[in-house]
């Protein structure tokens, strides 16, 4: 229904990223509302991952991740909400920041209502990450509760010495997440270049009713969901151009109610409390940035992982959902390659607000690691 929709006035972001002299060359492909980690629609097709042609690009910010990956451009902008930033960037071997609520302005209908959903960079250094974040942070008056803080400090050294930082490894939340084996072999033999680097790596996790979590953020997805969509689904003729997902989500958040939007707030509040005690001992933590390797890009979504049936088209990305329901700061980091080729990343978490502190520490694990510099993809046909 948008495909010839062209917008009247640019985000308060890009307003910043024109400003500053940046040739933005076109939009790149996302899923349609961009509700799912899998990027299709049936207005430009599918978007193939970099170093496998028969995978998906992730989503939901996959054009973008696949033209960094594929060298098309130098940095790329996109959301996060169910890992939107963070799954691409993992899939096709790129760095993504999900930034904290307010540290990038969005100019929204409720503006005293943050969104789950935040903007955020994405590049292939740590460094071109940082310079985006800088250009697009900082207070706006459209947008009142966005960060004050000076964004220039984003283009400061990112050197730091990182001996005796305390770091948690989440893994698989004490079995609650089935994530492929090799998802976790891939994270763990990176955990040794943190250490290092001087870090005190521990295998650890706040004790929390995960499942709870979950249950908690699917009822404030839907329920946003249906605000922002059921004008169309509640129209015969444009219901007709949804997708099932959307249909899906919509339908499930017009039941949801207002108690069980109060303890989803609840919820979610006990959760950030939660993190934020674990991380008074940890400076940071880590996770993976997804559950399972790029899969076919003729599926919808991955049904089953470790045999255990997904009930969700983004049940299958429940990882990065715990760090959403936070609003802590997410930086996507790769851990290389499957024995078939197919990338993975890990997630770099840190105190709200303390993005700086999570580029220091990408920088300097990227120094030892070099992943996007020495695996490019392969051009096609090669």
């Amino acid at each position: 229904m948008y495909a010839d929709y062209v917008p009247e006035n640019d985000a308060i972001f890009v307003e910043r990223i024109k400003r500053s002299g940046a040739i933005i060359i076109g939009k790149t492909n996302i899923p349609e509302f961009a509700l799912g980690s899998h990027t299709f629609n049936r207005v430009f097709g599918v978007t193939r991952n970099a170093y496998d042609h028969s995978k998906t690009a992730g989503g939901s910010s996959g054009g973008a991740a696949v033209a960094l990956a594929a060298r098309l451009q130098v940095v790329a902008d996109g959301s996060d909400h169910g890992g939107s930033l963070r799954n691409p960037a993992a899939f096709n071997n790129v760095f993504a920041l999900r930034p904290s609520i307010g540290r990038i302005p969005v100019e929204d209908v409720n503006p005293f209502i943050p969104s789950m959903t935040v903007t955020g960079p994405m590049a292939r250094s740590v460094e071109d990450l940082a310079l985006l974040l800088s250009v697009m942070s900082g207070y706006d008056s459209r947008a009142p509760l966005s960060i004050e803080e000076d964004p220039t400090r984003f283009v400061a050294s990112l050197d730091r010495d990182f001996h005796g930082i305390r770091i948690a490894w989440l893994g698989d939340l004490g079995g609650h997440l089935p994530i492929d084996r090799e998802v976790l072999r891939l994270c763990e033999i990176s955990l040794q270049v943190f250490r290092d680097l001087g870090c005190t790596v521990e295998a650890a996790f706040p004790s929390f009713a995960y499942e709870g979590l979950w249950q908690n953020w699917v009822s404030l997805r839907s329920w946003g969901v249906a605000d922002w969509l059921k004008e169309h689904y509640l129209d015969d003729a444009r219901r007709e151009l949804l997708k099932p997902e959307a249909i899906w989500e919509i339908e499930r958040g017009m039941s949801v109610t207002t108690d069980e939007l109060q303890r989803a707030y609840a919820g979610r509040g006990d959760w950030y409390r939660t993190l934020r005690t674990f991380m008074e001992v940890y400076d940071y933590v880590l996770l993976p940035s997804a559950q399972t390797f790029p899969f076919a890009s003729g599926i919808r979504w991955p049904s089953e992982i470790n045999g255990m049936l997904m009930d969700s088209y983004h049940r299958w990305m429940e990882v990065v959902v715990p760090i959403t329901m936070s609003g802590c700061p997410a930086l996507n980091v790769p851990v290389g390659f499957s024995d078939s080729g197919l990338p993975m990343g890990m997630q770099i978490v840190g105190r709200n607000h303390q993005e700086f502190g999570c580029l220091q520490l990408a920088a300097a694990y990227d120094r030892e690691t070099r992943w996007v510099q020495r695996f490019p993809p392969r051009p096609a046909g090669q």
